[in-house]
């Protein structure tokens, strides 16, 4: 399968926040782009969003006046899904439903040419259950960007079990082109970024659910002693405690309910109430909020780091056992899709296999629950 000669002609199926964000990256690396969505008040609010997206890049004097026209006059708005005949690539970025995506892949192929690639946005589901729609999903993977799309680096793609290998160096190599970052991870639940981070929401929500520490005293610990940009309880407010709810439900679910994976009651309580973060105003903080770090004690600190720390190292750890990502990919995607300070996998090291694997059997003896099992190679490398 030979590379994607430019300009390509791109589809973007869905024109909400991240359906934009891909067309603009699109459109801003030369592409024409096809931005598809079935009501036409959102591609007006798209298009809306996106000459105001491009208008505060010439304000900052990253593209010229020539190039913010140029640009803009790049994307095509339509909500005739036929318009896809002549696509090179098209990416679907609806709802995260199993059933509707499938539902539109379907469709999608009858459309496009033979040789037009067809992916998903997809964060959480499988590619190869996607691609079970097609008649030939050789030609599909997934390609999940992180939002907003224009500025995160980090692209992880996804192959089914039934996708053509050339083909996931084809997307590898456009996106190269287009200034990101793109990994390569297995077809497992979460991928590589939503299922490695999963402790660093969930266990943060167990402590708080057991009144060792508040969502205040446990954001400040991990931006003050961790170096993380944003703690667990402000990260999601940020993303939405719904989505971020979600997420978590999907991964536990589609893991077989891995108590590892457990979603937390607290969560579901927070979304029940309709407190989900910045986009309601009410969340864990009410915005808008001036989030200060909080004094704690040196104990309780270092029990907090090292209990986050330690489950997010082991699983990195185990994603590297399995086989989920290499080594490089792995580190990489938790610093450029979640800006952590440092790789797991080199964090570990730094702070000490032994001392991470005394931790968690710590935290064993005290609840007796698989949550805290593990990684093997953990234990391997903890005796090294």
């Amino acid at each position: 399968m030979k590379e994607f000669k430019e300009p390509l002609i791109v589809g973007v199926v869905g024109a909400g926040t991240m359906g934009q964000g891909i067309a603009q990256l699109a459109a801003q690396n030369g592409s024409s782009v096809v931005l598809y969505d079935q009501l036409e008040s959102q591609l007006t609010k798209a298009r809306v969003q996106l000459e105001k997206s491009l208008e505060r890049l010439k304000e900052k004097n990253k593209i010229s006046f020539e190039q913010r026209m140029e640009i803009g006059s790049r994307i095509a708005y339509t909500n005739v899904i036929a318009a896809f005949s002549e696509c090179d690539l098209v990416i679907e970025a609806i709802v995260e439903d199993r059933e509707a995506k499938m539902n539109l892949l379907k469709g999608l192929e009858n459309i496009v040419s033979e040789k037009c690639i067809l992916s998903s946005n997809t964060s959480s589901i499988s590619i190869t259950a996607l691609g079970s729609a097609l008649l030939h999903p050789e030609r599909f993977c997934g390609i999940h960007f992180f939002n907003p799309a224009p500025v995160m680096p980090l692209v992880e793609i996804i192959p089914g079990l039934r996708t053509d290998p050339n083909l996931i160096e084809k997307c590898r190599l456009l996106l190269q082109r287009w200034n990101k970052n793109p990994v390569v991870a297995k077809d497992a639940p979460g991928f590589i970024v939503n299922r490695i981070a999963r402790p660093y929401y969930g266990e943060a929500l167990r402590i708080v659910e057991e009144g060792i520490a508040t969502e205040n005293q446990i954001d400040s610990v991990m931006r003050c002693a961790g170096g993380f940009k944003m703690g667990p309880f402000e990260l999601m407010d940020l993303i939405g405690i719904d989505v971020n709810l979600m997420v978590t439900q999907t991964v536990y679910k589609d893991f077989f309910y891995d108590p590892k994976y457990k979603p937390s009651l607290l969560q579901t309580r927070m979304v029940e109430a309709g407190l989900l973060g910045r986009k309601t105003g009410v969340g864990f903080y009410s915005y808008p909020a001036n989030i200060t770090n909080v004094a704690v004690d040196s104990g309780l600190e270092g029990r907090i780091f090292m209990r986050i720390i330690s489950m997010l190292v082991n699983e990195a750890v185990e994603a590297y056992r399995i086989g989920l990502a290499s080594k490089e990919d792995i580190e990489l995607a938790m610093m450029k899709g979640v800006g952590y300070p440092k790789g797991l996998l080199a964090w570990g090291q730094e702070i000490g296999f032994e001392k991470i694997s005394e931790t968690l059997q710590d935290l064993y003896l005290q609840y007796q629950e698989e949550r805290y099992r593990q990684s093997p190679l953990l234990k391997q490398l903890a005796k090294s």
